[in-house]
C-alpha cells in the first residue's frame, strides 16, 4: 500500500522545517535503576545536545537533507552551545530566537546501563515557548515538509495551517495533550504518536481502537503509534499495518522517538509522489535503532549509507 500523500513537485530550497524543542541533557548513566531512598555511584557523566524538534532536525541533516529548525534559546551558554551545535550539523539555526534573561531548556536523563533504558526529568521555561509569530510565512513558503512537536499548540496550528495553504505536508510528533490538541490534529497529513498517546486522548482501548479514533478525528492519510521494543503500529486507508523493531544492543534509548520521525520524513523525501508505507515504516525503524548506538539524543544519528547497509542486511 502506498502512503496517499505527494509531496509538492518542484525544486524547493528547503526540504524540512523543524519545529520543536531544544535542550541540553545532562546525561547520568548508571549499572543498575537506583531505587527510591538510595545511593548510587554513576558509571558515566556527560553533558549531551538534544530536544525533540533539534534532534530530529538533526536527523534530517545526517540523512542529507535540507532542514531549517526553528525554537527558542535562553542566552545562557547552553543556549549558545545549542545553537552552534545545530549549525556545525548543517542545519539552518537563522530563524532561532534568542530570549533574554532566561536559561535554556535543560533535562536529567538517568540511563540504566543494563538495558539502555532512560528516565527524563526537564525544566522549560515559560518565556521559551514558540509563538505563532515565531514561523515566518517565507520559511514555510520555501518548504517541501513541516514537522510540528505536541507542545506550543497555538503556535504549532497556526504553522501547520499555513502550510497546508502554501501545500506543504505536514507531520505532527505528539507526546503530550493540551487545550486545542485536537485543532492541530486536523492540520496534519501525517500523525506520529508516543505510545501513551492515543488511549489518553481518546479514552478508548484497545490500541488500534484508539489509534482508528484518532485518525477519524485528525482525517490524517497516515496515524502511526512508535511502541519501542515491539516497533510501531500505523493506520493507513483503513488497514492496519504492524512494523517490528530492528534488534539492537541498546546503549541509551534517548532520541529514538526523534530519529523514528526523521527516517520517516527522509525516506517519504526519498520517493515524493508516496513510497509504499511498510518501507517508509521500516527506514523509520532502522534509523530509530541505529540512533541507540550511542548515549545522548542524537549522537548516534546514522548517515543514509548506515540505513540502508542495515536494511541490506535485514533483507538478506
Amino acid at each position: 500500500m502506498k502512503l496517499l500523500a505527494a509531496l509538492p513537485s518542484g525544486p524547493r530550497p528547503i526540504d524540512v522545517v523543524v519545529l520543536g524543542e531544544n535542550s541540553i541533557d545532562l546525561v547520568a548513566t548508571v549499572d543498575q535503576y537506583p531505587h527510591a531512598d538510595s545511593k548510587l555511584e554513576l558509571s558515566d557523566f556527560d553533558e549531551r545536545l538534544g530536544g525533540e524538534g533539534a534532534a530530529a532536525a538533526v536527523g534530517l541533516t545526517r540523512l542529507g537533507w535540507r532542514t531549517k529548525y526553528v525554537g527558542r534559546f535562553g542566552d545562557d551558554p547552553w543556549g549558545q552551545r545549542g545553537r552552534e551545535a545545530l549549525a556545525r550539523e548543517g542545519v539552518d539555526v537563522e530563524d532561532c530566537l534568542i530570549v533574554a534573561g532566561v536559561t535554556s531548556r535543560f533535562a536529567l536523563i538517568v540511563v540504566d546501563s543494563s538495558s539502555g533504558s532512560r528516565t527524563v526529568l526537564w525544566r522549560r521555561a515559560p518565556e521559551l515557548a514558540l509563538d505563532p509569530g515565531d514561523i515566518q510565512d517565507d520559511a514555510l513558503r520555501r518548504a517541501r515538509v513541516l514537522l510540528v512537536g505536541s507542545d506550543d499548540v497555538p503556535a504549532m496550528t497556526s504553522a501547520a495551517r499555513r502550510a497546508r495553504g502554501r501545500d506543504v505536508r505536514t507531520v505532527g510528533d505528539l507526546e503530550r495533550i493540551h487545550a486545542g490538541t485536537d485543532a492541530l490534529l486536523r492540520e496534519l497529513d501525517v500523525v506520529i504518536m508516543a505510545a501513551s498517546f492515543p488511549e489518553a486522548f481518546t479514552g478508548i482501548s484497545p490500541l488500534g481502537a484508539a489509534l482508528r479514533a484518532v485518525a477519524e478525528q485528525s482525517g490524517s492519510t497516515l496515524t502511526c503509534v512508535t511502541l519501542g521494543e515491539e516497533g510501531c503500529l500505523a493506520l493507513a486507508a483503513g488497514e492496519e499495518i504492524r512494523v517490528p523493531a530492528f534488534p539492537t544492543d541498546a546503549v541509551d534509548t534517548t532520541g529514538a522517538g526523534d530519529s523514528f520521525r526523521a527516517g520517516f520524513i527522509g525516506r517519504w523525501l526519498q520517493e515524493p509522489a508516496g513510497p509504499e508505507v511498510g518501507d517508509l515504516l521500516r527506514y523509520a525503524a532502522a534509523v530509530a535503532a541505529l540512533n541507540c548506538r550511542s548515549r545522548g539524543a542524537w549522537a548516534g544519528a546514522p548517515r543514509a549509507p548506515d540505513v540502508d547497509e542495515l536494511l541490506r542486511s535485514w533483507r538478506g
